[in-house]
């Protein structure tokens, strides 16, 4: 009943549609992000003005004083040097962007909420859930400059930890966008959680630890070393892979990346046991969404498992390597959508 009273508010679906417009500004902001630090422009912004930077330098003066800036910081001194104020424009526009598209977002985020809000379309009692993703997203903008910042003391690119964090952050985002948008479209899931929802998050959660672990591999630029498949130059472990102990998972790119196609493997293992699974078992049969949902899942492993080995192959070329996140982003976003049809199935 509560959950067919929820659905029946006229402005419900428009609700819907605003959060998996936000969702598919993430994903925008993920790949923009993307491709930030893969043209190398992540650092070329060194201060974090959350109002006033959303203006660009608009005269030569200005442009010189950011360039200026610039070129005191470890990146420019070790890798740009002798860069000119062209080359760092190029660079500058990516991080501008990246940052511009996450003051977007934010707009875009309030200004609808307080519409629906007073309409009623969302009710009171879900303002607190809206407003905690509203300050995840700040949060999300904090978190980026403190990612930053490991970059512009002693190193010539962020900390491999920090892009994890900040990766992690905006993924938890965007699937909590997402179950928020499905629960005003298709209604709040009642009664307690089957074993197919639970397996259905698990897989979701199996997803985010394969983000992080390619978010390692870019931090450390594993990408471009051991551009071989199915072996690692001919061997199936990288050279040397412990040199650090404990922290060579976190510090070695051969390790990095082996880490990474060792849950390549697990995430598309899981995928087809659980779409197989779900389709034999003896118990109520699939919906039709559900089936749908795990379909999608399993048609997006395939892709991303694809794209994941030629974009190792092409040692990681900017379009292949953002499209290769960009996927990534999507087949969690259908994760998601499989553990919400599983969830609503449950009732």
């Amino acid at each position: 009943m509560a959950s067919t009273q929820f659905l029946e508010h006229p402005g419900r679906k428009a609700v819907g549609l605003w959060l998996f417009g936000l969702a598919a500004l993430i994903v925008a902001m993920l790949a923009v992000g993307g491709l930030t630090r893969l043209t190398g422009s992540g650092l070329s912004i060194t201060e974090w003005k959350p109002i006033m930077g959303a203006i660009p330098p608009l005269s030569h003066d200005a442009w010189m004083d950011a360039f200026h800036k610039y070129q005191q910081i470890p990146q420019y001194r070790l890798k740009n040097a002798g860069m000119t104020l062209e080359g760092f424009k190029a660079i500058f526009w990516w991080e501008w962007g990246h940052r511009f598209l996450g003051r977007a977002i934010g707009f875009v985020f309030l200004v609808p909420f307080a519409w629906f809000a007073v309409t009623g379309a969302i009710k009171k009692t879900d303002w607190p859930r809206m407003l905690t993703l509203f300050v995840l997203g700040g949060l999300q903008g904090f978190v980026g400059w403190w990612m930053v910042m490991s970059g512009l003391e002693t190193r010539t690119s962020v900390s491999q930890y920090r892009l994890a964090i900040h990766l992690g952050m905006a993924v938890i985002l965007l699937g909590a966008i997402l179950w928020v948008a499905l629960e005003y479209l298709r209604g709040r899931p009642q009664g307690k959680a089957t074993k197919p929802a639970w397996l259905g998050m698990g897989f979701a959660a199996l997803v985010f630890v394969q983000m992080l672990l390619g978010a390692l591999v870019a931090g450390l630029h594993a990408g471009l070393e051991y551009n071989t498949w199915p072996s690692m130059n001919g061997n199936f472990l990288p050279e040397h892979p412990f040199t650090d102990g404990f922290l060579s998972i976190f510090e070695n790119p051969g390790l990095a990346q082996f880490d990474h196609r060792m849950m390549a493997y697990g995430v598309a293992a899981a995928a087809w046991l659980f779409w197989s699974w779900l389709r034999t078992r003896s118990k109520a049969p699939l919906s039709l969404m559900a089936r749908r949902a795990s379909t999608a899942v399993l048609i997006v492993t395939a892709l991303q498992i694809l794209l994941g080995i030629e974009t190792l192959l092409y040692q990681a070329p900017v379009g292949l390597a953002a499209l290769h996140q960009v996927l990534a982003a999507l087949l969690f976003s259908t994760a998601i959508w499989q553990a919400f049809e599983l969830r609503k199935q449950g009732e």
